[in-house]
């Protein structure tokens, strides 16, 4: 039909943590839906994967986002903005991007909290 029922999944180190709401019939939806979870103290990366879901079948992957460690040490203020997603299956061509905010929150003793903002995707 030319549209999709798009969903974000949310993965801290391969560990699925949020599941956003499911708009229906778009190419752009908006979520606008702010999380904020518990990082543990060796945590590697955050993934978020956009999803296509499906009534009839298992669920499409349309693409992910990989978000490590490192990249946030160098964003202490926290990472905004538009990022490309790119394919999970490497004979996938994937187009498309998602404007995400993920910032790392004070601790609370030694563990730190995340603050992950899926705002939309074109």
């Amino acid at each position: 039909t030319g549209s999709s029922d798009p969903y974000c999944i949310v993965k801290i180190d391969d560990e699925a943590i949020i599941r956003t709401a499911t708009v229906w019939k778009t190419l752009s939806p908006f979520w606008g839906e702010e999380y904020e979870v518990h990082l543990q103290p060796t945590f590697h990366s955050i993934s978020i994967y956009v999803m296509d879901e499906d009534a009839l079948s298992r669920d499409d992957v349309i693409g992910k986002v990989c978000i490590t460690r490192e990249m946030l040490e160098e964003h202490p203020k926290g990472y905004s903005g538009w990022v490309s997603l790119s394919e999970v299956d490497p004979d996938e061509e994937v187009q498309g991007e998602i404007h995400l905010r993920v910032e790392v929150l004070g601790s609370q003793g030694d563990r730190r909290r995340l603050r992950c903002t899926v705002l939309e995707a074109r």
